[in-house]
């Protein structure tokens, strides 16, 4: 029965072609609009928690109160120690401490004045320790456009658009004036040894990657740090068992009355990233769900009108003999062979359409110049594993349900009715 349906199918384009457009169609844009909403959320959740948040972070509670403030003055003291507490007590994770610090960069020329200058946002990590996953988790090597990666003490990268900016090249010296954890002026020289560009417009504008004990030297920061950062070691972030390990943290070592008694907060704990991707988690739902009843309606739709401009195909049927409960389930039968095709094709190009947009993705770099979102300039879909089921449902179902009340006539016709519509 199945093999007779398909081929009525396939020979009748006037009865198959348009669903299976439809269908198709309507598919192919779910699981596109599914995939690309999906990356968006991921990209921005793993662009904060490499440059920023980590997926947890420690630091002293009135550090974290002013945060946005850089206050290297309330830093954490013996960060060697808690580092290493923090490694015996919660191996599941990589911690690793940095220190972010604005200043100045200045340029001289070749008689030491000043050629160019401009302020900057640095951050320290450690880029020469032999254990360090910072450069991979970063991505610097791919981030890298001129010069090479720091390979020795003294040696910084800057991002590619400051560089320009500035006016430096490659081996030039640049002095960083800032001030020290204790409220004095520093100054400490570097040597630009790369440029970088991170695709990410606060980073590309005015930042500079330096290495830890580099700037613990230059801002009197011995054995401290602003912040230590856990990550999971596949960077994939579990929110359960993120707040189980800072509730963990937190009942042992944090003591509220203690302003500078270490705090750890998880990923969606820091700036309002829980309640920003809660509301785009809401909205895509929203959305998503919103398309999808929009185009069941329109697949609905078709299968109605395909089923009453069919209803004298089905008179005939009837009265040659037909049983009205056959030519009811051969409708069904129609109906889910031309949902599952329209699905499969349409699975198949929204998949196609979302790996390009994985690999490649959509520049909109021209529309983040002045924004402060750790977002990156290219936004890229994701395919995720419910990506290759998730139209099915709609696809499936709107025609199934279509044909089901449109064929319900089919048990109200009389056999007088149909032989007064055959002689019209």
């Amino acid at each position: 029965m199945t093999r007779f349906l398909l081929k009525g199918l396939i020979r009748d384009h006037h009865r198959s072609l348009f669903p299976v457009i439809i269908v198709t169609a309507g598919v192919m844009t779910s699981i596109l609009g599914y995939c690309f909403m999906h990356g968006i959320i991921d990209d921005m959740v793993r662009s904060n928690a490499k440059l920023d948040t980590g997926h947890v972070k420690v630091m002293t509670r009135a550090y974290g109160d002013i945060s946005r403030q850089l206050p290297n003055d309330l830093a954490i003291l013996n960060v060697g120690d808690l580092i290493g507490d923090l490694e015996g007590d919660y191996p599941h994770m990589e911690w690793t401490a940095r220190i972010k610090f604005g200043g100045l960069i200045d340029l001289p020329d070749e008689h030491g004045e000043t050629r160019s200058q401009g302020p900057s946002f640095g951050i320290a990590l450690d880029l020469l320790g032999p254990n360090s996953r910072e450069r991979d988790r970063l991505g610097l090597k791919k981030a890298l456009v001129r010069g090479h990666l720091p390979q020795a003490p003294g040696e910084i990268l800057i991002s590619e658009e400051f560089a320009n900016r500035l006016g430096a090249d490659m081996g030039d010296l640049a002095t960083l004036v800032s001030s020290t954890a204790h409220g004095g002026m520093a100054v400490q020289n570097f040597t630009i040894v790369g440029s970088v560009r991170f695709g990410i417009a606060p980073m590309d504008r005015n930042a500079i990657i330096a290495n830890l004990s580099d700037v613990q030297y230059a801002l009197d920061m011995e054995d401290s740090a602003g912040e230590v950062l856990g990550f999971f070691p596949n960077l994939i972030y579990d929110d359960k068992i993120a707040k189980k390990t800072a509730r963990d943290f937190n009942s042992k070592i944090h003591q509220p009355e203690d302003e500078f008694s270490p705090v750890m907060l998880t990923l969606r704990e820091q700036g309002g990233l829980g309640e920003y991707l809660d509301t785009v988690n809401s909205r895509v739902a929203i959305i998503l769900f919103g398309f999808f009843f929009v185009m069941s309606l329109v697949l609905w739709n078709a299968g109605l009108m395909s089923g009453i401009r069919r209803y004298g195909e089905m008179g005939v049927r009837l009265a040659i003999g037909e049983s009205k409960g056959h030519v009811y389930r051969s409708l069904l039968g129609e109906s889910i062979l031309i949902g599952t095709v329209g699905s499969i094709l349409g699975t198949a190009i929204g998949l196609g359409f979302s790996y390009y947009l994985q690999e490649v993705g959509l520049d909109i770099s021209s529309m983040t110049k002045g924004s402060n979102m750790l977002m990156a300039n290219i936004m890229r879909a994701k395919i995720t594993p419910a990506s290759y089921y998730i139209g099915f449902l709609p696809g499936l179902l709107a025609t199934l349900v279509g044909s089901a009340i449109s064929g319900i006539r089919i048990f109200k016709r009389q056999t007088a009715q149909l032989f007064k519509e055959l002689e019209v």
